[in-house]
């Protein structure tokens, strides 16, 4: 919170008071958590792994909205948690309209809000995912082994990362200034970029300075931040192979590539006149910032006709590499089902044959199948549920279904007059906007976090 309050300090603006008080009640608590849990050695078992995860997202996303809540815009509690929440999972669903003339420490906070969130599921996926053994991510835990052999403690893991991290973040905003932004908006941008999170410091994103040389900046990378940032590590440790042989990528880029043509073929075939260089990178620009979930627009697909937004619809659930700041299902997983399908197939046609699913070249866990299938299911469930209660509040199937899959998946805009890339979420009701930050939370963390916690034998000794 110290960088927004210099921010407004330069800028002359009052709210840089807020800030500090907000800074000295969170260090204030923080500094009450460290002292009264000192200790010598610290042992983490599942449980506290769970417990730990979940509760640290969601009391960060609480000490995160005090800025917003005090600040000038006068902005009600829910509306302040569901901004800290979108901002923190990396979502990008905003409430706050008038973002031009916003308060500039608070435009910062929000991208520092994603920039945090970013690195944050970047380690936590490395680290701890594995170990918990969510959603197939057990698949992952001879990498954190390996990685450890290297550098024995998580600290250690999470500072590499975090250089890379910040090592990207700042490139990124070079390459924005270049382009032509401000200082302030290629700082801003560049957070949100690297952690595919969308924040603009514009309501209008970037259909506010349409401009091809930004679109690229930020397609570049938007993918750059939803490719496994274990494999960047394993990069400068002299493994560069690793990076473009990685299966995951492959699938990745490939599926990013293919929606593109098919979308600038669609395009083509609508008006060929249309088809310019310029029409091109729009296409990959919109494409690229859904299936990465950054949610940043650059124009209104919505009219774009119905197989475009029927594509994108789908395509924002998918996400991006397993070890990214990017979101959704993620791509590790539908590998895995179509690998195991795969070997069905085979098996029914030939019954007594010995054949193995593979991943990356390796025979994936017996354990992992189950676990990604349970994942599918509850993904799928969650996305129900949580579009039926969003119809309940009084939204239109569209607003509720898109919005559903926009927080599940920690997208940001959905589709309709809305929730589309020209909306925002200001018109929810607060029980939608509670509703939008328990599917973020659920999203965020890969759904098996926070559910497991519902079973009564969780709670037992």
């Amino acid at each position: 919170m110290f960088i927004p309050l210099l921010v407004d300090l330069y800028n002359h603006h009052p709210d840089w008071k807020v800030f500090m008080v907000c800074m000295v009640t969170t260090f204030f608590f923080g500094g009450l958590l460290a002292l009264t849990n000192q200790t010598e050695t610290l042992t983490i078992r599942l449980r506290e792994g769970f417990l730990l995860t979940t509760l640290s997202w969601t009391m960060l996303s609480l000490f995160g909205a005090l800025p917003i809540w005090f600040s000038e815009l006068e902005l009600s509690l829910t509306d302040s948690i569901f901004e800290s929440v979108s901002g923190i999972t990396t979502t990008g669903a905003t409430i706050i309209a008038g973002l031009d003339e916003a308060p500039p420490g608070l435009l910062i906070w929000r991208s520092i809000l994603q920039w945090l969130g970013g690195i944050g599921i970047i380690v936590m996926a490395l680290s701890l995912l594995p170990f918990l053994g969510i959603g197939g991510m057990q698949l992952f835990r001879a990498e954190s082994s390996e990685n450890e052999k290297a550098m024995p403690r998580a600290t250690a893991l999470a500072t590499y990362i975090f250089y890379i991290y910040g090592g990207l973040t700042f490139l990124c905003m070079v390459c924005y200034i270049m382009a032509g932004f401000s200082l302030f908006d290629a700082v801003a941008h560049a957070m949100t970029t690297i952690a595919t999170g969308g924040y603009s410091t514009y309501d209008a994103s970037f259909m506010n300075h349409p401009d091809v040389a930004k679109e690229l900046v930020a397609i570049i990378f938007m993918i750059l931040g939803a490719l496994p940032f274990v494999l960047y590590l394993k990069a400068l440790q002299g493994n560069i192979t690793k990076l473009y042989r990685d299966t995951q990528v492959r699938w990745f880029l490939s599926i990013l590539g293919s929606v593109i043509l098919l979308l600038s073929i669609w395009v083509y075939s609508q008006n060929s006149q249309d088809m310019t260089g310029d029409r091109l990178v729009h296409i990959a620009f919109s494409v690229t910032s859904m299936i990465t979930g950054t949610g940043y627009a650059n124009a209104d697909y919505n009219l774009w006709g119905p197989f475009p937004v029927a594509l994108l619809f789908f395509l924002m659930v998918v996400g991006g590499c397993a070890g990214s700041t990017s979101c959704g299902i993620k791509i590790f997983r539908f590998q895995v089902i179509y690998a195991v399908s795969k070997s069905q197939i085979k098996k029914l046609l030939s019954p007594n044959g010995v054949i193995t699913s593979l991943y990356n070249g390796k025979p994936i866990p017996a354990d992992v199948p189950l676990s990604v299938m349970s994942f599918f299911f509850l993904f799928a469930l969650t996305f129900t549920v949580l579009a039926i209660l969003l119809s309940m509040t009084g939204l239109d199937y569209l607003t509720a279904m898109s919005g559903a899959a926009s927080a599940i998946a920690n997208v940001g805009p959905g589709f309709g007059p809305i929730i589309g890339p020209t909306g925002n979420y200001t018109s929810f009701t607060d029980t939608a906007k509670w509703v939008m930050c328990l599917g973020m939370i659920l999203g965020r963390l890969e759904i098996f976090t926070v559910m497991v916690m519902l079973l009564p034998r969780f709670w037992k000794p």
